[in-house]
């Protein structure tokens, strides 16, 4: 399976986390590119048509939306959109991925703040959901 998609959106959730309290922080790009650097790109063997490993969409769209000051909301909702849409991907490996990246971030400046937990608390109950669904099929 191509997760393309899946390193896009992911970048759209971690943004998310480091927008929700108004700035992203230099602490929570360096741990967003740690990240990449030794857990995401060590599971991916696809590269593109570039040569980059495709784990490095999420950095690109990270950085793409932080260059568009766009707002933590809009990429939340393309977050959330993909992940019920695309339930299929979201097995046990991947979702503990995606929450460890996502308390990473969370923590990567001063400690995990009430709106970041409140996000977290948020993405806890889609994947609560999105289990359910799977389990359902």
């Amino acid at each position: 399976m191509n997760y393309k998609k899946l390193y896009i959106e992911l970048g759209k959730l971690l943004y998310a986390i480091a927008k929700v309290d108004g700035v992203v922080q230099e602490s929570e790009k360096k741990a967003l590119r740690e990240i990449v650097k030794n857990e995401l790109a060590p599971l991916e063997s696809s590269i593109d048509k570039f040569g980059s490993d495709q784990a490095f969409y999420t950095e690109f769209e990270f950085e793409t939306l932080e260059m568009n000051n766009t707002p933590y909301k809009a990429a939340l909702n393309s977050w959330i959109n993909y992940a019920r849409t695309h339930a299929d991907v979201f097995n046990d490996q991947t979702i503990k991925l995606v929450f460890d990246a996502v308390k990473q971030i969370a923590n990567a400046y001063r400690g995990t703040s009430k709106v970041e937990e409140e996000l977290i608390d948020i993405l806890n109950e889609e994947f609560k959901n999105i289990k359910k669904s799977n389990l359902a099929k």
